[in-house]
């Protein structure tokens, strides 16, 4: 091996409150080479790691949860983009493109082959997998369609809209015939929910009330609340649900980081009792292995095909940069789907 491979490492494990820079380690160590592979083993040029919410409780040490947590002294792991540079499988040859769920974050690694696809010849450009075509748009679809069936007539309404998972709920929602209501947290955000097709958006941090924000956006009730921040607005969505309205949970950001001092406790929950509101909590990973995901990459595929699907990729520059990266999306800094481009990707598959 020699030097100049980049690294980013937990130095320590966050239970509760909000991470910062000094819980990651970013350095260098050696590039691995072909000559170090074992059997049925791949070297991995990475191209785009994805930062997402999911994450915050990978970094807290939690052992109850759907998702093994980070190790500190080792690098963060998750999904992202890559290019084989060698292999020893059978499965995988130099020059293929593959996606999964266990990119090291480092800007070469070499990794046993669970875990890991094979992108097909596609034209469509490799972070696409990431985004419109990766985990945050499947889990918009698994909410708006498996879990909520929102059927045309019926209002939507989405939190964290113009976010990765958001932006694709709105427009799945919006070509099923729903009336399509978005919350984002800024002025740009809301035009650009806008710009998707929704009918109404408002920024949750300057509009004052929620429920009365809400309840001006939707006058006549909300049937299907998209929940990707829990909390306060989750507690107003509460009070604005029709009659047999379905939550897709998704996410709970603003609790991420809570305390018990600071947690927000749900006052609305009796709420689900007279109108018979069904609340579907859900991990995307358990509908990959179903008809879902085919489905998914059907008619997600054929709409970029034909244009009809905008997606909104938040890019942040290099692997160093990429622990800033992670921490924005718990203070609501990032603007569509954060990305880390670790290095230069071809422009179409």
């Amino acid at each position: 091996m020699s030097p100049s491979n980049t690294s980013v490492k937990l130095v320590k494990l966050v239970s509760s409150g909000a991470p910062t820079l000094a819980n990651f380690k970013v350095e260098s160590i050696g590039v691995p080479s072909k000559a170090s592979l074992q059997s049925d083993q791949i070297l991995v040029r990475t191209l785009y790691l994805s930062a997402d919410p999911y994450m915050r409780g990978r970094l807290s040490g939690s052992q109850d949860s759907y998702v093994d947590s980070f190790v500190a002294g080792k690098p963060i792991i998750g999904l992202g983009v890559g290019v084989i540079e060698a292999s020893t499988s059978s499965e995988f040859k130099e020059g293929d493109v593959v996606t999964g769920d266990q990119f090291l974050w480092e800007a070469k690694f070499v990794s046993g082959v669970r875990g890991f696809i094979k992108i097909p010849a596609s034209g469509i450009a490799p972070a696409n997998y990431l985004g419109v075509l990766g985990m945050p748009s499947f889990t918009a679809y698994v909410g708006v369609v498996t879990l909520a069936q929102a059927k045309a007539g019926e209002t939507i309404l989405i939190s964290a809209a113009s976010g990765a998972v958001g932006q694709v709920a709105v427009q799945l929602a919006k070509a099923r015939g729903l009336r399509v209501v978005g919350a984002a947290g800024s002025d740009d955000k809301v035009a650009f929910v806008k710009s998707l097709g929704a009918d109404a958006a408002f920024n949750y941090k300057t509009c004052g009330d929620l429920n009365a924000a809400i309840r001006a956006v939707a006058p006549d009730g909300v049937d299907v609340y998209f929940d990707n921040v829990g909390g306060e607005f989750l507690d107003a969505a509460l009070l604005n649900m029709n009659a047999f309205g379905r939550i897709a949970e998704c996410g709970m950001i603003s609790q991420y980081n809570a305390t018990a001092d600071t947690a927000y406790h749900i006052q609305n929950l009796i709420r689900i009792i007279p109108k018979r509101i069904s609340i579907h909590g859900f991990i995307v990973s358990d509908y990959y292995a179903k008809p879902d995901y085919a489905n998914f990459i059907a008619e997600v595929s054929a709409m970029l095909k034909e244009g009809k699907i905008t997606y909104k990729l938040d890019e942040v520059v290099g692997l160093e940069n990429a622990p800033q990266g992670l921490l924005d999306l718990f203070e609501g800094k990032n603007f569509g789907k954060r990305v880390i481009k670790v290095t230069d990707a071809q422009q179409r598959l």
